[in-house]
């Protein structure tokens, strides 16, 4: 699995971190996400699956590989 973040359409919810705070984490200055792995193990991955289906803005977007 690959995550991408798609930046523009963040709205700094912060629902990502709160169900994968491994994956990922939000700037301290404006709440935007930041991604600190694109390629999260498996022991992971099911966290980001659901960070990706309660981002209220859909920016993140997964590639299953």
């Amino acid at each position: 699995m690959k995550v991408e973040i798609e930046d523009a359409k963040c709205v700094a919810s912060g629902q990502c971190v709160l169900v994968a705070p491994e994956v990922f984490d939000q700037r301290d200055d404006d709440g935007m996400v930041v991604l600190l792995t694109e390629t999260p193990g498996p022991d992971l991955q099911d966290a980001v699956r659901e960070s990706a289906m309660v981002c209220p803005a859909v920016a993140i977007r997964l590639v299953e590989r």
